[in-house]
């Protein structure tokens, strides 16, 4: 029995490859109902019709939402060119036509490579964001337009290549609050041309990959272990471990943050580590915090 089965219920974090079709609230309810388990949740939202990577935090391993929700993720997926929709995407109301004339390649790199790198973004109306409480996407179902602030976002890696007169297949590599749809239409207005995303495959969050990833259709108790099945520790292994004795979890789970200074002084001014039992269980995340960084406990894990 693995670090994650023992006690009782999973925990940890699961990769599911999300199918088609579905809401990734739809996919965390298959999942509670497949494994029995009530304490789930999931990172970072994708669209019903976008497949792929969606992590899903079972048990304990919803404590490092927190943790994991700012990862960057990467996508491949296909541009449909001289037509935009309201959506920004196929399921959309198509709003314009445009014909889409001879592309050269050295245009295409052009108008993607001034689409990578650090830049401000305006989130689309069809969007989760809320205004006065309200999502957007519910406005823009009203036919309300309203002004959105735009947010920072860095794109890594932005490579296309042309499948067809009108239609381009890529993969992007960008940080989170990214929308790649947005992405799309925007190079479709660079290109003069409009154009909608046609479809989209999350293939990376963090240090998490869909080669890992178990698909929807297949999560039962006896599918769910590694590595789909990530224990909390192995969830956030890019931290830095360090392993505690008894003495010292004991003090952890009851609060007491002096303990933590025999960690010795934070190796960079913002650092994050993982405390481990010497089984290799994730007792707590700690971080380094203040003008003269110390370390205060961020996270405990219940045993």
């Amino acid at each position: 029995m693995t670090t994650a089965e023992r006690g009782r219920g999973l925990h940890g974090i699961l990769l599911v490859d999300k199918p088609e079709g579905m809401t990734s609230a739809a996919v965390v309810a298959a999942v509670k109902r497949a494994l029995g388990e009530r304490k789930v949740g999931h990172l970072g939202t994708l669209d019903p019709f976008a497949t792929g990577l969606l992590p899903v935090c079972l048990g304990e391993g919803t404590k490092l939402a927190a943790f994991l929700a700012a990862e960057a993720k990467s996508y491949v997926g296909e541009i449909v060119l001289g037509i935009a929709t309201d959506r920004l995407d196929r399921t959309g109301a198509v709003l314009e036509r445009r014909p889409v004339p001879v592309l050269a390649p050295a245009d295409i790199a052009r108008a993607v490579a001034a689409l990578r790198g650090p830049s401000l973004q305006i989130p689309p109306m069809y969007s989760a964001i809320k205004r006065g409480g309200v999502p957007l996407y519910r406005l823009a179902r009203a036919g309300a337009e309203v002004e959105r602030t735009p947010r920072p976002i860095e794109v890594a890696r932005f490579d296309v290549a042309q499948l067809a007169p009108d239609r381009l297949a890529f993969a992007v590599g960008c940080s989170k609050g990214t929308y790649v749809r947005s992405l799309a239409a925007d190079l479709g207005a660079a290109l003069g041309t409009g154009a909608h995303l046609a479809s989209l495959r999350r293939t990376g969050f963090g240090p998490f990959a869909i080669a890992d990833a178990l698909p929807l259709a297949r999560v039962t108790p006896a599918t769910a272990r590694p590595p789909a099945l990530l224990s909390p520790s192995a969830a956030l292994a890019t931290y830095r471990a360090v392993v505690a004795d008894g003495t010292m979890i004991s003090a952890i789970r009851r609060g007491q943050q002096g303990v933590l200074r025999v960690l010795g002084r934070p190796l960079r001014a913002s650092e994050r580590v993982r405390i481990e039992s010497a089984a290799g269980d994730l007792v707590a995340v700690v971080e380094s915090a203040g003008e003269t960084p110390a370390w205060r406990l961020a996270r405990v894990i219940a045993p």
